[in-house]
This record gives structure tokens, sequence and C-alpha cells, in this order.
């Protein structure tokens, strides 16, 4: 966490991570502080770039539907700028890390099924610039930090 945020500022955004449409009034009464208060120190947090945005978390119902693979990819320096631009184009890629390692970036791929996710495993292949992949598939999730519900899977 950033050392400016005191511990106030540290609580309230873990009831944000835990449900983001909290409404101020129960933030309020969790950190026995004024609704106003939370208020201000949300709209704050927001203009400082601490909170870059809020998103829908997907249910249970969707996560045991969907095929998640970890994907490092091998990239030619000078392609770096064209893969990602590649990567942004495809919606099943949820996330891109660059990564120190064996390789260049760590890629989250979501699909509704395995063939999708071999036919994506192609495209991927495909993208001039990349020279080598590594995909795991996700089994489970143990542990997750961004909400106090538990998962399995």
């Amino acid at each position: 966490m950033d050392s400016r945020l005191d511990d106030l500022d540290q609580h309230l955004l873990s009831l944000l991570q835990a449900n983001a449409r909290e409404p101020a009034a129960n933030l309020a009464r969790k950190l026995g502080i004024a609704r106003t208060t939370v208020v201000a120190r949300i709209a704050r947090l927001e203009r400082e770039g601490i909170v870059a945005g809020y998103g829908v978390r997907l249910g249970q119902r969707l996560e045991r539907a969907a095929v998640r693979a970890f994907c490092g990819l091998s990239v030619n320096a000078k392609s770096a700028p064209a893969v990602i631009a590649a990567l942004e184009r495809l919606p099943e890629v949820e996330e891109v890390w660059a990564v120190s390692g064996q390789f260049d970036y760590m890629v989250l791929l979501r699909c509704g099924t395995p063939e999708q996710l071999d036919e994506l495993l192609d495209q991927l292949g495909q993208i001039d610039g990349i020279h080598q992949t590594h995909t795991s598939m996700v089994l489970s999730r143990k542990i997750d930090r961004r909400s106090t519900v538990p998962h399995s899977g």
C-alpha cells in the first residue's frame, strides 16, 4: 500500500475491494465515521489515482464455466508494441503483465471451452514478434484477496 495512506484509507480500500457497490452510509457505519467523510475520502483516492476505477467481478457460475490459462510469451524487443496492440484486440486476453525471467509477458486468458483455448493459442503463435509461448491451464483458485467471499475454482 502507498505510504501516504493512513489506516482509515487502507480500511476503506479493503471494504471497497470486497464490495465496490457498498453504499457510503454502510461504509461510514463500518468505519465509524461520517458519510460525508467517506465520500470525500473516496473522491480524494480517485483524484490521486489510488482508485483507478470500478469493475464487474464474474460470479461463480461463469467462473466455473470458464477455461482460464496463463501464457508466457517471449517477444522480439522491436515487436513488443505491435504484440501488445495485437493482444489488446483479443477479447479473451484479460490481463497482460511485463515480467522478468524466462518470458517477457505473462498473459491471463479466458475462454469458454478447451477447444476455444486451443484456437486462441494457435492465434497467439501466429502474431508476428512472438517467438515462444508456454501455457498452463488454471485448475482452481486457492487464494483471492480481492474479495471476502471464498472462491472455489
